[in-house]
């Protein structure tokens, strides 16, 4: 399988630069990260939000080795949200962040992390949206649902990722499927030891439907992620048996892969919110993208032979 190769390259310092060297590589990129700076993301999310779509917004870089650096991720959302806000657009649009950029992995990581979320959280919430807290690998879960709890007694809707692959997501999501929360589910991008996540993807597929039941039969808000055709339909299903309105639930996928399946989705009256990544930091998000696809592999392939 080549996904767990290709994770593994994501945490190479020597791959990092040959990709990244590549002359192809910016072109390719663009497809997935449509933009380095808030200025030029602003078109984007004009052009999603006038096709009645919904964003949810990730400023990408997770490589902290120090408390500046978390301390900068954090002000590059609170500039984020005030330019949400210059463009009235907080209600449309939301932000999901990875706890490992405001410095989980630092010393007393934790109390760090909820330290620089939390403003982030305050300032969406002052402008009529939220925040989505991002599942990482397996040791950081327990610290980021800590600090889920912690932000959701003040906001709370405050949301959250969880993983079919793992082992433990289906009393994960037991627990969370309680009124007033907010909760995507996703398949999983990080490599994971058999000990802890399935490996084949027919199991993963199984566990996704399981945990999807439970949160569409539960009383929070389901946010599907994923671009499967069989499992959006599973989807409308299980939220038709469960007799959620089309409000009451939402599909989520990435910028740049199916981007015509989004617009399907709207037209239905779906909410359909897409994921949407910009910023500097690109190689480990773009990598995971190609990891969780053969399609992206086979894109970026072909994009060398013929443009390298």
């Amino acid at each position: 399988m080549l996904g767990p190769v290709i994770l593994a390259a994501s945490r190479s310092d020597r791959m990092r630069r040959l990709i990244s060297a590549a002359p192809v590589t910016k072109q390719v990129v663009d497809r997935f990260i449509p933009g380095e700076t808030v200025d030029e993301i602003v078109p984007i999310v004009r052009n999603l939000t006038d096709r009645g779509l919904e964003l949810t917004m990730d400023v990408v870089g997770e490589d902290i080795t120090r408390p500046e650096q978390a301390a900068a991720a954090r002000d590059a959302y609170l500039k984020l949200v005030e330019r949400l806000e210059e463009l009235e657009l907080g209600t449309r649009a939301e932000m999901s962040v990875k706890l490992s950029m405001f410095g989980q992995a630092l010393a007393d990581g934790h109390e760090l992390a909820l330290k620089n979320v939390r403003p982030v959280v305050e300032a969406a919430a002052a402008i009529g949206t939220t925040v989505t807290l991002d599942a990482e690998d397996h040791t950081t879960l327990d610290s980021m649902f800590a600090i889920h709890e912690e932000l959701r007694k003040d906001f709370p809707q405050t949301g959250c990722v969880i993983q079919a692959y793992l082992f433990r997501t289906e009393a994960d999501a037991r627990r969370l499927a309680g009124n007033g929360s907010r909760v995507r589910l996703v398949k999983g991008a990080y490599k994971e030891p058999a000990e802890v996540a399935y490996q084949d993807k027919h199991e993963i597929d199984k566990a996704y439907v399981r945990i999807l039941r439970t949160l569409m039969e539960g009383e929070g808000y389901p946010m599907v992620g994923s671009h499967d055709p069989r499992l959006i339909s599973i989807a409308q299903e299980l939220a038709h048996r469960a007799g959620r309105k089309l409000d009451e639930y939402e599909f989520q996928m990435l910028y740049g892969i199916r981007s015509d399946e989004h617009l399907r989705l709207a037209a239905e009256g779906h909410r359909m919110r897409v994921y949407t990544a910009y910023g500097t930091d690109w190689y480990g998000y773009f990598m995971r993208r190609l990891a969780e696809k053969p399609a992206n592999l086979r894109f970026f392939a072909r994009s060398m032979i013929t443009k390298g």
